[in-house]
């Protein structure tokens, strides 16, 4: 774990707004009792971001069952992720734009890189009250296994 994940585990979340693909306000302190997996992506229209989106969107019955509503953030504005989620079939997963203030949210939990304009890849799941309980950075090159997600959500179905 780096030290940016340390830093993160076991915080309160920071409450952010965004729009998601369809226009739809995602309020983040709306969702107490709940777990949210926030899934950043660096860029929209790329081949690993496109698969570690469809990745939520295939899984979406199953975070259901495990009480969690997973999104995808990264910087891109509105309409450029209403037109990937059409083209990538995304029905049911909230793709949320961190376009303005430019990275704000990715900057709120330390994973902005300021150099490249966009966002880590990376993992962080909110428990029901609102704390940190997982983040993971990966390389920038590497798809996230969905299924080390899905079974961490399992390990810590009924903890809060």
């Amino acid at each position: 774990m780096t030290n940016e994940e340390k830093n993160l585990v076991d915080k309160k979340a920071f409450n952010f707004i965004l729009k998601d693909h369809n226009k739809e306000e995602f309020k983040l302190s709306d969702f107490k009792g709940k777990k949210i997996l926030l899934s950043f992506h660096p860029l929209a229209w790329t081949g690993i971001c496109a698969e570690q989106m469809k990745s939520l969107e295939k899984n979406y019955e199953t975070f259901k069952e495990l009480n969690t509503i997973a999104v995808g953030i990264n910087i891109d504005s509105i309409p450029s992720k209403n037109a990937w989620a059409k083209s990538l079939n995304i029905k049911n997963t909230s793709l949320l734009s961190d376009f303005w203030p430019h990275g704000e949210v990715a900057k709120l939990y330390h994973i902005f890189r300021e150099k490249e304009g966009f966002s880590e890849r990376a993992n962080i799941i909110i428990d029901e009250n609102q704390k940190i309980i997982y983040a993971k950075i990966y390389e920038i090159s590497q798809l996230p296994d969905i299924n080390e997600i899905i079974s961490f959500l399992k390990k810590n179905l009924n903890k809060n």
